[in-house]
């Protein structure tokens, strides 16, 4: 070897050893590729795109089969639920949003007792159709104007009052079997609104009568309304003759009664309080 070689191994020995195996290029800080990171001189390799086709597919896979798997858990829960609850071992779901009802009313309150010795003889039962208008004159009508059309439904009792009866008002004659009565005569009750049966079947209210119920309505608005209804039932009543309807089946009742006791004759009376 001669000494020209000699010095030549020496120079490429001292290369290899000091010097950078690849220099690499500079690249912008968070944009490098690929192609960036290939040796000075060297075409990119064709193994860095497959390389990187194959990380994201694998990512991909792993998020698809992650999916899988966790709409498979979800699956698998509802079943359970779902069969725990057919079985009636868990309880059903509600409505968070269910409309719910509190009943915080307070215990009745006993205001008085009263001894009634009332017998009563006949009742009727009548329906009013109520047609009340509030308006304002000159005001029209879709402004300022209240209508209600109500159906009600109620009773009247008609009563014979026995507590009424005063000293000599019955005479038995024990020798003819006979006995007369003299009764107050038949009176009627206070009309009995049935709200069960009753209705509001249409109404009609101006736009300052519905912005009043915002800002503040009135929670006895139909009470007027119920109390012309009780009137005109009440009306009805003494008009339709049911007084005498009582008379007549008070005088059957007693009659019937005192007859099987053995009275033969029985008169009975009526003559007003």
């Amino acid at each position: 070897m001669g000494p020209r070689l000699v010095r030549t191994v020496i120079a490429v020995s001292r290369s290899d050893v000091n010097d950078p195996t690849r220099e690499y290029p500079e690249y912008a800080k968070g944009r490098a590729t690929a192609d960036d990171w290939a040796p000075a001189g060297e075409p990119p390799s064709a193994d860095a795109g497959s390389d990187s086709a194959g990380a994201t597919s694998s990512r991909t896979s792993h998020v698809g089969r992650g999916l899988f798997w966790a709409f498979g858990v979800l699956g698998l829960v509802v079943v359970l639920v779902l069969g725990s609850q057919a079985a009636g071992l868990w309880p059903s779901w509600r409505n968070p949003f269910a409309q719910q009802e509190t009943d915080r009313t307070q215990p009745p309150v006993l205001q008085s007792i009263q001894d009634l010795s009332r017998f009563v003889a006949a009742e009727g039962n009548y329906q009013v159709i109520v047609d009340l208008e509030k308006d304002r004159r000159y005001v029209p009508d879709f402004l300022l104007n209240q209508r209600t059309l109500f159906v009600g439904v109620g009773s009247v009792e008609a009563y014979v009052d026995f507590g009424q009866i005063t000293d000599g008002a019955v005479i038995v004659n024990e020798e003819d079997r006979t006995v007369q009565i003299t009764l107050p005569a038949p009176r009627l009750t206070d009309a009995d609104l049935d709200l069960a049966s009753s209705y509001v079947f249409a109404e009609e209210r101006g736009l300052l009568n519905r912005l009043g119920e915002v800002f503040g309505g009135d929670p006895n608005r139909q009470q007027q309304v119920y109390q012309l209804a009780e009137e005109r039932i009440a009306a009805a009543a003494r008009d339709s003759g049911i007084t005498d309807r009582a008379e007549e089946n008070t005088r059957k009742m007693l009659t019937g009664l005192l007859r099987s006791l053995g009275y033969e004759s029985v008169s009975v009376a009526f003559v007003a309080a």
